[in-house]
């Protein structure tokens, strides 16, 4: 357990988070009773950069008297102005995959050639931005087959089952399907370091 202690009168520490992580977030924060209080953010948004900036933006203009901690990889082109116009911190990692499984297994998967997929996304496949080539088998294959080799289903502690989802997008996109079981360490990691650090920022 991390012991934080952040008094009322220092503001609150806020986690603005993609939706992907709720689940494994909020056991986590329970886990190390962190005095945090989360928000989460469609995990769709990603698809979509003017969305996701609207949504971020106003966020953290709701955070005016706290302190924020930003849980997303670099997903939008203007991510570091958006915190810096905001003075929020965010975590380290290119995305949310790197986020989960760390820098070094999520390097050596991309060179293998893998698609990544959460529980989040087999579910709500339709909002992760191909829903339009769901009519057009053929064109979704071609995009799939010309960038990856294979679908990295992701299985964290917190997972539901979703074998049946996953093997729907797995036949959608032509690409055999694969399974990896990973804890909770590199996500805790990161959320310790990046909660330490705004909690300095609220004590100066």
């Amino acid at each position: 357990m991390i012991p934080l202690t952040v008094s009322d009168e220092e503001g609150r520490l806020i986690l603005i988070a993609c939706g992907i992580f709720r689940k494994e977030i909020e056991l986590l924060v329970q886990k190390n009773s962190w005095p945090v209080k989360t928000r989460f953010l469609d995990s769709s948004l990603h698809v979509d950069f003017n969305k996701l900036s609207a949504a971020l933006t106003r966020s953290l203009s709701r955070c005016r008297e706290d302190t924020p901690l930003v849980v997303y990889g670099a997903c939008h082109p203007r991510m570091e102005s958006i915190l810096a116009d905001a003075n929020a911190a965010r975590t380290p990692g290119q995305n949310c995959v790197e986020i989960v499984l760390g820098r070094d297994r999520f390097t050596e998967e991309i060179s293998k050639g893998a698609f990544f997929l959460f529980e989040d996304w087999a579910k709500r496949w339709e909002n992760t931005g191909f829903a339009p080539f769901n009519n057009r088998p053929d064109i979704m294959r071609e995009i799939f087959q010309d960038a990856h080799k294979y679908l990295l289903a992701i299985r964290t502690p917190c997972s539901g089952n979703y074998k049946e989802q996953a093997e729907n997008v797995s036949r959608l996109v032509g690409l055999p399907l694969f399974w990896t079981d990973v804890g909770l360490e590199h996500l805790e990691q990161t959320l310790s370091l990046g909660i330490n650090e705004i909690t300095e920022r609220a004590k100066g």
